[in-house]
């Protein structure tokens, strides 16, 4: 597109793309702490509805905020480089929990296939960890 060539802008502006564009750059601009922590509580409400169905018409926006997130976070936030399953042994220690107490994740043999590596969280076990310790879904990535 030359300079000063209108068409693209008129393509843009008569399919409603840049209205819509101003409302998701809302989401997707994380320059701020603030704009951080929307950005993860969106994204949690976002796996709320979506989960792991990668049909529903949200999921590519929820693995491109999460990818902005996880930019963000490697730029600007001290997270270990640590394996999902770690953070999970972590804070299981860290509240006492058994694999017992935690069914929302699965069964107990689903849980020690986790801890020991044989298995990766899923988006709902991650979205269920996430909500359960009040932690970003970013941290088990």
């Amino acid at each position: 597109m030359m300079k000063g060539d209108g068409k693209m802008v008129n393509i843009l502006e008569k399919s409603g793309f840049k209205q819509a564009w101003s409302l998701v750059d809302k989401g997707l601009s994380i320059r701020t702490e603030t704009d951080y922590n929307k950005a993860v509580e969106m994204l949690d409400k976002l796996l709320d509805e979506v989960g792991d169905n990668e049909s529903h018409p949200l999921y590519n926006f929820l693995e491109v905020l999460g990818t902005l997130i996880e930019s963000y976070e490697e730029d600007r936030v001290k997270i270990p480089d640590v394996p999902g399953r770690e953070v999970f042994k972590f804070l299981m220690e860290e509240h006492n929990l058994t694999q017992h107490d935690l069914p929302e994740i699965g069964s107990q043999g689903v849980i020690s296939e986790i801890l020991c590596g044989k298995r990766e969280l899923n988006t709902r076990q991650i979205k269920a960890l996430s909500k359960r310790f009040g932690v970003s879904p970013a941290v088990f990535f």
